[in-house]
């Protein structure tokens, strides 16, 4: 096995690809409420941008850190990852996750400026409802259940393709759109535009995808059981760069997003 990437590179990756995220997210929105006042072709326009934008930035950025993008994935492969030692450090941890959460409020105020809106403008989108927070345990729920139901089958290299397809798809089965990501909701309070979340609709957001989170391993055992432990060759990282023993046989990364 080779050497993972360096913790800063790893990190410089999340915080990167979360910005990347978060610019396509915000950035399709704008022009599709530009193009059109049908809300549905906007949400139609909006979904397909995150939907490819999503697939390549797992594609592309898998290699480097593992392309978490999302905090809720960097805390459950750290809490799944604990008995087998094949999963992300605490030190990982502290790492990744504020560099998400600074990503993704670069990515909006990006946005933002590419569309000549006001950079640092907080959403008077409110989102505070029983029935979003609902939605937003069943999404979160539903893509942990995925990401790490992918892994414990072997079929992880079906990320980029089966992750994008399922928020493409939860944008349009739930009633919150899937935020599904800690980062992103965050992110997203900074622009007053169509995907932006007011201030005060965060906080029961963040717990609701918490509670999504957990509800999402749970499901993971109860279909998989406990993760085996991997012999050498095997073992696929949630946050680095992996290389097989035999260069014959592809690696396949995990990973993972919002």
């Amino acid at each position: 096995m080779s050497a993972q990437a360096p913790l800063v590179r790893r990190a410089a990756g999340e915080a990167l690809g979360t910005a990347a995220l978060v610019a396509v997210v915000v950035g399709s929105g704008i022009q599709a409420t530009e193009l059109t006042r049908d809300v549905g072709v906007q949400l139609l326009a909006n979904s397909l941008a995150t939907v490819f934008g999503l697939g390549v930035l797992i594609a592309f950025l898998g290699p480097v850190s593992g392309a978490h993008f999302n905090p809720v994935v960097t805390l459950a492969a750290y809490a799944t990852g604990r008995r087998g030692g094949d999963g992300p450090t605490l030190r990982d941890v502290a790492a990744y996750i504020p560099a998400q959460v600074a990503g993704a409020v670069g990515g909006a105020v990006l946005a933002d400026a590419m569309f000549a809106k006001p950079l640092v403008h907080f959403s008077a989108h409110d989102r505070f409802a029983g029935h979003l927070w609902l939605a937003e345990v069943v999404a979160t729920a539903g893509l942990v259940w995925l990401i790490f139901g992918l892994a414990r089958a072997g079929r992880a290299h079906l990320a980029p393709v089966a992750v994008a397809s399922y928020i493409g798809a939860a944008y349009w089965f739930t009633s919150s759109t899937s935020f599904a990501n800690p980062a992103v909701t965050i992110g997203r309070a900074f622009t007053d535009t169509f995907a932006g979340i007011a201030p005060a609709s965060v906080a029961p957001f963040l717990a609701a995808q918490l509670a999504g989170a957990v509800l999402g391993l749970a499901l993971v055992a109860a279909c998989f059981g406990r993760p085996a432990r991997a012999s050498g060759d095997e073992v696929v990282l949630p946050h680095g760069e992996q290389q097989p023993a035999d260069p014959a046989r592809p690696a396949e990364e995990s990973a993972l997003a919002s």
